[in-house]
């Protein structure tokens, strides 16, 4: 729970910070801004770590092609990477090509997911009867 208060802390501050530095120095703003966003990043590396030691547990157990978890993961990241992006794009006033990331990111990832969809569709057909 400490973790959300240092990144709710840091959210703030950093948003306070730029609220005032943009009159007087724009590009410092965009600097504080992103300082901050590393800094939050930074705090989260060892629950990244945790997910992907649980999903290679998960790999492990269930026997399930680890295939189709590492496309996960890549759906997951690429979902993450898309939406900072977009976010960035917002931010600086460019919500038409933020727009676009985004779309871009969810036809990419549509497309990565059909692999999923396919063994999905094969399990239960195997399942059903005849």
């Amino acid at each position: 729970m400490d973790l959300v208060y240092k990144i709710v802390a840091i959210g703030l501050i950093t948003c306070i910070a730029t609220i005032i530095v943009r009159p007087l120095r724009s590009d410092y703003a965009v600097l504080i801004a992103l300082a901050g966003g590393v800094i939050i990043l930074s705090l989260l590396v060892n629950y990244l770590a945790g997910i992907f030691s649980s999903l290679k547990l998960i790999v492990n157990t269930t026997g399930i092609s680890g295939n189709l978890y590492t496309l996960l993961l890549k759906i997951v990241g690429i979902g993450y990477l898309i939406e900072f992006t977009a976010g960035i794009c917002n931010d600086t006033g460019n919500s038409s090509l933020g727009d676009k990331v985004l779309l871009g990111g969810k036809l990419i990832i549509m497309v990565m997911a059909m692999p999923i969809v396919t063994s999905i569709l094969e399990i239960i057909m195997e399942l059903l009867p005849g």
